[in-house]
């Protein structure tokens, strides 16, 4: 799946050079939510909406009072559960969430202020957005990248951190590399996969979801020359020397958060070997990267494999980071 916030803000771009629109983001969330901090949703005031805050549990109550010109104010905080409006279904174990809703009128200036966050919705910085209720933003600057984002809301001063979602690149295509890509798109990354081989392409890139991104190029050619932020993740998955070593030589290079490569023990000391011997690593690069690949559940099927690379990818996502040293993985 494409990026929903990235599609509300194509929406919000489209609409608002002709119609005002509210653009609606979820600021804080109390027990359970279906929707983290940050989601966003663009309503028109005919109903036409893109997005998302809860799963299906306040829009039609939402876009109702948008309607009726209930949220008029340049800025302001709405809550839905816990003495704010009642949601059209009840929030899991009785949740609650507050809303920051803007209403951005039609022209150059709400045009060029949703560019803005698209291009820390879609590039390798963020964005910090703060603005004091019930007035407009009053400051959008670039920030350094990070791995999701961030909402702090102090009385009626609100700051909000907007970034591009997490990055996996998967170099070569494999029957553990597709479990890999399909997986690391349902859980949200945006997910690249580089692979140069005609007959590897032939028989397996048609396997690959829809919104996983081919590209046709060697791996390590395709890092050399593009990079990456500080958000990637880079797996190597092929079992080819030619293919996983030269990954890594480049991955080493780079401010990846996660680097790895699949293969069992002691392929995997002879690959570092290679590293250090040939490609002349030292041992700061090599601490970097997850050889053996993925936390240590006894997978064994190529499904199993992917589970335990994406959990380790994930933990380490999530700040739960360990050296790569201290385990074993996935073979």
């Amino acid at each position: 799946m494409h990026h929903i916030d990235v599609q509300v803000l194509n929406a919000a771009l489209a609409w608002a050079e002709e119609h005002p629109v509210w653009l609606c983001t979820v600021l804080r969330t109390f027990g359970s939510s279906p929707r983290p901090p940050g989601a966003m949703m663009v309503i028109r005031s005919d109903g036409r909406y893109c997005g998302s805050l809860s799963g299906g549990c306040v829009e039609e109550s939402f876009i109702a009072r948008i309607g009726d010109d209930i949220f008029s104010l340049p800025s302001q905080i709405v809550r839905y559960g816990d003495g704010g409006f009642e949601p059209d279904q009840a929030l899991p174990c009785g949740g609650a969430l507050d809303i920051l809703v803007e209403k951005l009128m039609p022209g150059k200036a709400s045009l060029g202020y949703l560019r803005q966050m698209m291009s820390a919705l879609t590039g390798p910085h963020s964005v910090v957005k703060a603005l004091t209720i019930p007035e407009p933003c009053r400051s959008l600057l670039p920030g350094g990248y990070l791995s999701r984002t961030h909402t702090q809301v102090q009385g009626a001063n609100i700051v909000l951190t907007l970034c591009a979602p997490p990055r996996v690149v998967i170099a070569g295509l494999s029957s553990v590399a597709l479990y890999c890509a399909n997986f690391a798109q349902a859980l949200g990354f945006e997910t690249l996969v580089c692979e140069h081989r005609e007959d590897v392409l032939l028989n397996l890139a048609d396997q690959l979801d829809d919104s996983v991104k081919l590209i046709k190029q060697f791996p390590a050619s395709y890092l050399e020359r593009e990079g990456c932020h500080s958000g990637t993740a880079i797996l190597s998955l092929t079992h080819d020397p030619r293919i996983d070593d030269l990954t890594m030589m480049e991955a080493v290079n780079l401010p990846a958060f996660y680097i790895g490569a699949m293969g069992s023990q002691n392929n995997s000391l002879r690959r570092k070997e290679r590293l250090v011997r040939i490609g002349e690593l030292n041992p700061e690069e090599i601490n970097r990267i997850h050889a053996p690949i993925g936390m240590d559940i006894g997978s064994k099927t190529p499904a199993e494999i992917a589970l335990s690379i994406m959990a380790d990818v994930v933990s380490h996502k999530n700040g739960l980071m360990g050296s790569p040293q201290d385990k074993e993985g996935a073979s």
